[in-house]
Formats: structure tokens, sequence, C-alpha cells
């Protein structure tokens, strides 16, 4: 059966939303494509990487928690109120950080060669726990309690931010950088991710995402 346009696009749109959320926050990842981007040294294998090792996560969360959510009613009810908790965590975590400025302080040191870029570019990302958290756990939750139809859609607009702002980050960071060491910035920055996280889990407790 084909889906309407309203069912495709709700479920790209959120996950979207939601990717965008969770990536846009400071972190050392984003400091090192931001540095490298900077520098103009291995800049889009290191974006490319980022990207792909988020899609490959957000694929097997939605995947695997797609399957335990239809299975069971009792852990579509724990996801939600997991989902939720989280989302509400996460809001107060960026309204905290936007009312104590703070800047992105990218790496001084150049890398030697490719390798040690892509295993840096590796170990950063995959040796943060958070990394599991926003793919695998919260965009996996979220993206589950969708039809199985939808979900590729969910996990698609979730991927398809990811590579937008890594890709972006690194072919912006000169005009990007000097932003990101204003604190300003990112207190506006931090305040929509506030204001995102929390709409999300209002939809969540409402019953407008997924299922």
């Amino acid at each position: 059966m084909s889906l309407s346009l309203t069912a495709v696009s709700t479920p790209f749109f959120t996950g979207l939303a939601t990717s965008a959320g969770l990536i846009v926050a400071i972190g050392a990842q984003n400091a090192f494509v931001l540095s490298q981007g900077v520098r103009r040294q291995y800049h889009w294998p290191i974006a490319g990487v980022c990207s792909l090792l988020d899609t490959i996560l957000i694929v097997l969360g939605i995947a695997g928690m797609g399957v335990l959510i239809s299975e069971s009613p009792l852990i579509l009810t724990l996801v939600t109120w997991g989902g939720v908790a989280f989302l509400l965590w996460y809001g107060a975590n960026a309204l905290k950080a936007a009312l104590k400025p703070a800047t992105l302080e990218t790496q001084q040191r150049g890398l030697s060669s490719l390798r040690s870029a892509l295993l840096t570019t590796l170990a950063l990302s995959l040796l943060n726990p958070h990394v599991y958290l926003d793919t695998v756990v919260l965009l996996g939750s979220i993206g589950g309690r969708y039809p199985e139809a939808e979900r590729f859609w969910f996990g698609a607009g979730a991927a398809l931010f990811s590579c937008i702002w890594f890709f972006a980050l690194s072919l912006g960071a000169r005009w990007l950088a000097p932003l990101f060491k204003k604190p300003v910035a990112w207190q506006i920055l931090d305040g929509l991710v506030c204001a995102m996280m929390w709409t999300l889990a209002g939809l969540l407790i409402s019953g407008r995402i997924g299922a």
C-alpha cells in the first residue's frame, strides 16, 4: 500500500528535527570536525565517517527498537516515558548551557595522516557514550514507535540531518569558527535545542508521534 504525503513527511521531518536537536550540541566531535575544516585537512573523509557512523547507529536503533515495540505494549509504554524523560533531561541540560555561556574550542594541532584522522574520528565518535544514547536509544525509540512502513522515513530524516550538519560544518568551518567562539551564539542555539527537545517530549506524551 502506498503511503500518503503526510505519512511520509511527518516521520521524515520529525526525524530531521530530532536529529538536529541532538547533533548540534557542543562536543568533542563537533570541535574536531570544525578544527579540521578550518585547516582544510582531511575534512571531507572525516565528515563522511561521522555521517556514516550516525546512519548505521540510527538504522540499528530504529530496527531493533521497532521490533521490540511492535511485540510488546509494555515496552511501548516504557520506551515512551523513557524517551520523555530523556528529552526533558536533554532539554534541561541545553537550558543550563544557554544560561552559562561557553565556547567551542577547536583543536590547535594538525594531524599527520589520513589514517590518524580517521582513527581519531572513530575514537571521538564511538568512545562517546552519548552517541549511543542519542542514536540507538533515543532516535531508535522514537522511530520505532512508527508503523513499519514509516520508520524508514524517520530514519532517513535523522540520517539526512547528520550528513547535512557534518558536511556543512566542514565546508563552512572558516566562516563558522569565529561565530562558534562567541558565547551568545551558543546560548541562542542551546535555547533552541531546549525548546525543540521539550516540544518533542510534549508530542510523545500527547501520542502525536508514532503509533
